[in-house]
């Protein structure tokens, strides 16, 4: 090689290790800035929102403006509605995505059906919201609980269903086969082998979903409304930790205000838990095959 060549090689290695340098840096710095980012939000979150955990925080009702008092109402609002939800919303996507995985597998229908429900899982939640509150609210001439977990159990059906058929495809058809040369009936094979083998992965996606609806409130605000006394009548408006955030944190009263922030850190710290959960979950299905 002459020595003109190897000048150009070189200038070329000194061009690219450059460029790789610049990219490098431009990724490294924005990686950095996220996590400032990151760590500020979370920083103001706990400094805040842990000054109004207490005792009274999850034990008393919305208090007044000028008052001491806590949310155990929308705590408690929250949970049953987002166990309603999920009671709702699971079966349906379990089945849905059965069928998808088992029994339409391939076939132009399953296509279609998949491609409708990506659109749902990418749907802002508000026009869920804005359905629910025409189907359920208006003939009813009220809001109440039942319509807050309709609404959510739809934002859990997708997240369900798509999970549902990434786990079953994942199960080897060997499985299958073997099931079904000894005489076993598909709804066994299914609900015996498959549903066995891809149980952690389901239960994963239903976390998932379960966190999704967690902090949910656009449909909240057109179906369960938000009630600032204790109830637990599911047929009457509720309230709800993110009703009550979107309430006390637009309010001039400090005590709500704080109120807020402790009900954001709340549902920060529930959401983190059942990501874990799901994360562990995943990992140790992983572990075992």
């Amino acid at each position: 090689m002459t020595t003109t060549g190897k000048s150009f090689d070189q200038t070329r290695y000194r061009v690219r290790r450059v460029r790789n340098r610049v990219v490098m840096g431009l990724a490294t710095g924005a990686t950095t800035i996220g996590l400032i980012v990151l760590a500020a939000i979370l920083f103001k979150l706990i400094w805040s929102g842990g000054a109004a955990w207490g005792l009274s925080f999850f034990t008393m009702i919305t208090p007044p403006s000028d008052r001491e008092g806590g949310l155990a109402n929308a705590i408690i609002g929250s949970i049953l509605m987002t166990v309603g939800g999920t009671v709702i919303g699971t079966p349906v996507g379990i089945m849905a995505g059965t069928y998808l995985a088992e029994y339409s597998r391939g076939s132009r229908f399953s296509q279609f059906v998949q491609f409708i429900n990506d659109i749902l899982l990418s749907a802002p939640s508000i026009i869920i919201g804005l359905f629910i509150f025409e189907i359920m609210v208006v003939p009813m001439h009220h809001s109440s609980g039942w319509a807050g977990s309709v609404a959510l159990s739809i934002l859990v059906v997708p997240v369900v269903v798509r999970t549902t058929v990434d786990m079953l495809a994942l199960v080897p058809n060997s499985l299958r086969e073997a099931a079904a040369a000894l005489g076993t009936p598909k709804w066994k094979i299914v609900t015996m082998v498959c549903y066995r083998a891809a149980m952690q992965g389901m239960l994963t996606g239903v976390m998932l979903a379960v966190a999704r609806i967690s902090g949910e409130t656009a449909p909240l605000l057109f179906t369960a409304l938000g009630n600032n006394d204790w109830s637990l009548n599911m047929n009457a408006p509720m309230a709800a930790l993110p009703l009550v955030i979107n309430q006390f944190v637009n309010d001039p009263s400090e005590i709500w205000n704080r109120l807020a922030w402790g009900g954001a850190l709340l549902i920060t710290v529930a959401i983190l838990a059942l990501n874990i959960a799901a994360r562990y979950l995943s990992n140790l299905g992983s572990v075992k095959q």
